[in-house]
């Protein structure tokens, strides 16, 4: 009886999370063999090397952060801004898929390769917030502003270390995403006429 391979998602699992705690130079075959509790040899019947490793992370990051999220989105429905909020809380505030994208930006700065992948994504996210955000705002104009703003937000709040007086930022990014979705305020009635 031969030796049990390693299944070649449990290289890139493992790959991704090193990139996500220490971006693309943590990504060494010989510490994610023995992370994995395997040798390094295993690798190889998988991988011809460790870019093609590298290329199937950016894949498999692809994949999940755009075709598995705006399936999940279409799939469990609701009106467009239920499908924004939904896409933005999937993609960038999970534990999961927010580490590997901040690491895959920052690798990007330094790897043109990857900043044309980044460039892909994030034109199919746009793509997305144009849509859903045309479907409530007709000014072609101010959707593509919304959507950039949408889109800063989501990204760059990771980024920003301010304070907001007496509020959270929770509370400060609810009351953006309001604004951004053109939607009333949690707890705001309209005045009845």
């Amino acid at each position: 009886m031969g030796a049990t391979r390693t299944p070649r998602d449990r290289w890139i699992e493992e790959g991704l999370r090193a990139l996500a705690a220490g971006g693309p130079d943590a990504v060494r075959v010989e510490v994610l063999a023995k992370r994995l509790g395997v040798t390094k040899g295993g690798f190889y019947g998988s991988f011809a090397d460790r870019d093609a490793l590298l290329e199937a992370m950016l894949d498999a990051w692809e994949r999940e952060s755009i075709d598995e999220v705006i399936d999940r989105v279409e799939r469990e429905g609701g009106d467009p801004r239920t499908k924004i909020r939904r896409a933005g809380v999937l993609t960038f505030s999970s534990d999961r898929l927010l580490p590997i994208d901040l690491a895959i930006r920052d690798w990007a700065r330094r790897d043109e390769a990857v900043a044309e992948r980044l460039r892909r994504v994030d034109n199919r996210r746009m793509a997305l917030l144009r849509q859903m955000i045309g479907t409530f705002c007709s000014d072609a104009d101010e959707v593509e502003a919304r959507s950039l703003l949408a889109f800063c937000v989501a990204i760059g709040e990771h980024f920003l270390a301010a304070d907001h007086g007496d509020r959270t930022r929770a509370q400060v990014l609810a009351r953006a995403t309001d604004l951004l979705l053109n939607r009333l305020p949690s707890g705001f009635a309209p005045d009845p006429d």
